[in-house]
């Protein structure tokens, strides 16, 4: 939020994220996940075998849409995203005659500019899973590890931890970039202006 108040505009401007509050505003266009906007679904638990049938043919339905979404992102065109958009709208606004799922597929519908934000930027992933593994792995670290004795411990490991997370996911060697910045070499370009530069590539490619 610091970066949004500097500059008076949003930080990045795609964000993909869960429905959570404290992300709105943080971008200029929030997409939702569809992991987790599918897992709304999976927790509905109903007695009646009719209404569990109506939940697993409704599951069915939007990840056979999820897939075609995945589809549009290889070949995407007005045609196509105009189609996607209209059967949206047929999914999500259907009735079954089980309250609580009707509820729940009206709230998708309610979404649907974040859902298909891919629509307009199909080059954006439709979950953020890898983010999510991430936090994990910070997670995994504390149950191992406890805590750290001191704030400089803390921000030894969070830094240490980041750098090895950013250099995994843009494929650079590990040992080879923490050499040449610890040797003041500096041949390899900072992580972040890495990540910058195939954020701008991926947007300006669109």
């Amino acid at each position: 939020m610091r970066a949004f108040h500097q500059h008076g505009s949003p930080p990045f401007p795609v964000l993909i994220c869960d429905d959570a509050p404290q992300f709105k505003k943080l971008t200029e266009h929030l997409g939702l996940c569809w992991i987790h906007e599918g897992r709304h679904y999976k927790k509905l638990k109903p007695l009646l075998l009719l209404h569990r049938q109506y939940i697993e043919l409704v599951l069915g339905q939007l990840w056979d849409y999820y897939h075609e979404l995945l589809a549009y992102k290889q070949a995407p065109s007005p045609v196509e995203s105009e189609r996607l958009s209209a059967k949206f709208d047929t999914l999500f606004s259907q009735k079954t005659g089980y309250s609580t799922l009707d509820d729940r597929l009206a709230l998708t519908l309610s979404k649907k500019k974040a859902l298909l934000l891919v629509l307009q930027f199909p080059q954006i992933p439709l979950h953020n899973n890898p983010a999510e593994l991430g936090a994990r792995e910070q997670t995994r670290r504390r149950d191992i590890s406890l805590q750290n004795k001191n704030d400089k411990g803390t921000q030894a490991k969070d830094t240490m931890m980041t750098v090895t997370a950013t250099a995994r996911k843009l494929e650079v060697n590990l040992f080879d970039y923490i050499y040449d910045k610890l040797s003041k070499t500096f041949k390899l370009p900072s992580l972040a202006s890495m990540i910058q530069q195939k954020s701008q590539y991926h947007f300006d490619s669109s």
